[in-house]
């Protein structure tokens, strides 16, 4: 029994996905032990509950099982998110939701899993070849029929983590270097030019400088890099085609005061909240920003300012660490496995992980535009917990199966 123990649980991914849920529930009991809003806590407390369950079911699953169920359980997860959108609920002018009682499942969350589920069966079959065109338009698009299906919702911070997802799990399969700056060179100079004019530039001259050392077809290299400077130009055309709250988002990430008791209003009293816990911070339950409800709803996407008031730069550098440990973890799985599937898979758990983590504490520190994404297994929210620990259940199940081709 031992023998087995050691041999098939992943502690280390078990014991990091149990603390950062465990310093969720405190933190959300924090958030809302002042705020009259208890019932959060509670039915966090069951989601935690369930979750952990589905987890521990999903890692003994055989792992044939779960490839084979791969491309029906995509197909499913795409007939529920047009479900929601004709019959869905509406909540915070997104119609994402299926209300269940007092409760709340979001099908976008749940869809992450089988679209990372898919794209590894179909990168994982041999003839595929990303350098052929059709095989490269059907990977994407594997990822662009959700996220059309969750724009239209809309729930634009949900449909980027699959676009960072789908980079990096490209990246995994073997996409070559020019693919790659392909796709991130015209993002580089959109982001850049909300940045200025010498901002958009140096990622122009980068850009050609790395076409350059590629040697690629010149007609192709080109290409690129007439779209990157196309993309960059376009940027304040399509800022002014975006509804005015959208607006107000950028304009805030590039600027907090410029708005303060409107939209940088949550930015700026998350970053008083997290500046405000020094070192040791001001003990559970004790702080100012977060007990005087200073930041609305602090226990779903501002999560991460309330162990960093409470518990200081220790408790915030804490979560962090036990974040960076599971995303380390999750890639050495990815690295040890035997099977191309199971190593796309939990490359991909890993890719959704991460782009979470940076965005959700991004916007906390101000330094990513607020656009409404949780930090995984700490913020409120039944589904977003539930897709977490199924993604765990995957990582431990891809670990126990490490010898399986």
């Amino acid at each position: 029994m031992d023998t087995w123990f050691k041999e098939n649980i992943d502690t280390k991914t078990i014991l990091a996905v149990l603390l950062l849920t465990l310093i969720g529930i405190a933190s959300v009991y924090s958030a809302t032990y002042d705020a009259g809003a208890s019932a959060f806590f509670s039915r966090q407390l069951i989601w935690a509950g369930v979750g952990v369950l589905f987890m521990l079911t999903i890692m003994l699953i055989p792992f044939r099982t779960i490839q084979l169920l791969s491309y029906p359980l995509y197909g499913l997860s795409i007939v529920i998110l047009v479900v929601v959108l004709v019959g869905g609920k509406m909540v915070a002018g997104s119609k994402s939701w299926f209300g269940i009682g007092g409760y709340g499942l979001q099908p976008s969350e749940i869809v992450k899993v089988t679209t990372i589920l898919a794209l590894a069966s179909y990168l994982s079959q041999r003839q595929v070849n990303l350098q052929w065109f059709k095989h490269l338009a059907t990977t994407f698009g594997f990822v662009f029929l959700p996220v059309i299906l969750i724009v239209i919702q809309p729930d634009v911070g949900t449909a980027i983590i699959y676009l960072g997802m789908l980079i990096v799990i490209l990246y995994w399969a073997g996409a070559s270097n020019f693919l790659m700056l392909t796709l991130l060179a015209p993002v580089a100079a959109a982001v850049a030019t909300l940045f200025g004019t010498t901002a958009f530039f140096v990622v122009v001259v980068l850009t050609l400088v790395i076409l350059f050392f590629l040697r690629e077809n010149r007609l192709a290299s080109a290409a690129v890099f007439s779209l990157t400077v196309l993309v960059g130009a376009s940027v304040q055309f399509i800022f002014g085609k975006l509804a005015p709250h959208q607006q107000k988002r950028i304009i805030t990430f590039l600027n907090p005061d410029a708005d303060p008791l409107g939209a940088g209003y949550n930015v700026i009293q998350s970053k008083i909240a997290i500046g405000s816990g020094g070192l040791f911070g001001k003990g559970f339950l004790h702080g100012s920003q977060t007990q005087l409800n200073f930041l609305p709803a602090q226990w779903t996407d501002f999560i991460y300012c309330v162990p960093g008031e409470e518990f200081g730069f220790i408790g915030a550098f804490a979560i962090l660490l036990l974040l960076t440990l599971l995303l380390i973890r999750g890639v050495q799985i990815a690295s040890m496995v035997k099977s191309r599937y199971a190593s796309l898979v939990a490359i991909g758990i890993v890719a959704t992980f991460a782009t979470h983590t940076v965005i959700n504490i991004g916007m906390s520190m101000g330094v990513m535009p607020v656009i409404g994404v949780p930090l995984p297994f700490l913020s409120y929210g039944g589904s977003n917990l539930l897709t977490n620990m199924i993604m765990a259940g995957l990582l431990l199940n891809m670990y126990a199966n490490r010898k399986e081709y």
